[in-house]
């Protein structure tokens, strides 16, 4: 008898806590307070989750839609840009592969229990169709070097990681006053994998060929091989390149 009671109580303190959380589940289960953003819907835990399911996209994307994330607010304002708060491009959500806000948002303050299943960004979480489209969402540095580039930052850059960056220029070809010149005029159209001497002074291909072979050289259409350095007497310590492209590591 003493068992069946002690059965009961014990049953109807669950109950009565499942109730609670229900009722005040900002107050049972919450991990804390929530980002100040969202302070409207701080006590209002199924805004954002479904009973039993924890928090739900399906639900974010009711407040935030995706055209406009970053660009515009929940009330249709446009976002004013600011050194905390710059302007986006283009609203890289309507991009993603899958609609995971929790993939790498969370909105209350307590890390351990709300951080467990949240990631860095990821480029792979967008469509490969613009995975190498960065001016989209990344202001161009505005540093010298980079004001000669346009496009291709996967030739020297990573998407997991900007720094370090992967190319030293004069390992393949010093840029001493006299080729202190624009990426394009060797490298036509901004491609980095190719580049071309021709053009410039004497560097034409009639004259190179003249010119070479009249040294005894035939292989002359690899010019980094020898000439590194223009201001060093050909040794044959250039980059390894095939017919004027590099070759990978």
């Amino acid at each position: 008898m003493r068992g069946r009671w002690l059965f009961w109580i014990i049953a109807a303190n669950l109950l009565v806590l499942v109730g609670l959380a229900f009722a005040y589940p900002h107050l049972m289960v919450s991990p804390g307070p929530v980002v100040a953003a969202h302070a409207e819907v701080g006590t209002d835990c199924f805004a954002c989750h479904k009973p039993w399911r924890g928090a739900a996209a399906t639900l974010c994307i009711q407040c935030h839609a995706l055209p406009d994330i970053g660009l515009r607010t929940t009330k249709g304002a446009a976002i004013v840009p600011s050194s905390t708060q710059p302007r986006l491009k283009t609203s890289f959500h309507q991009e993603l592969i899958e609609q995971d806000c929790m993939a790498c948002h969370t909105d209350h303050r307590s890390p351990r229990l709300a951080q467990q299943s949240r990631k860095a960004f990821s480029h792979a979480l967008l469509r490969p169709a613009v995975q190498q489209q960065c001016e989209g969402c990344h202001q161009k540095p505005t540093d010298r070097l980079h004001q000669e580039v346009s496009g291709a930052c996967q030739a020297c850059h990573r998407q997991d990681a900007w720094k370090p960056a992967t190319f030293d220029h004069a390992k393949s070809f010093v840029l001493d006053r006299d080729h202190n010149t624009e990426c394009v005029t060797c490298h036509k159209g901004n491609d980095y994998s190719a580049f071309t001497c021709y053009g410039c002074h004497e560097h034409t291909p009639a004259n190179i060929r003249a010119e070479h072979e009249k040294e005894g050289i035939r292989d002359f259409e690899n010019c980094v091989e020898c000439h590194r350095d223009p201001g060093v007497e050909p040794e044959k310590s250039g980059t390894k390149v095939d017919s004027g492209r590099r070759k990978k590591d």
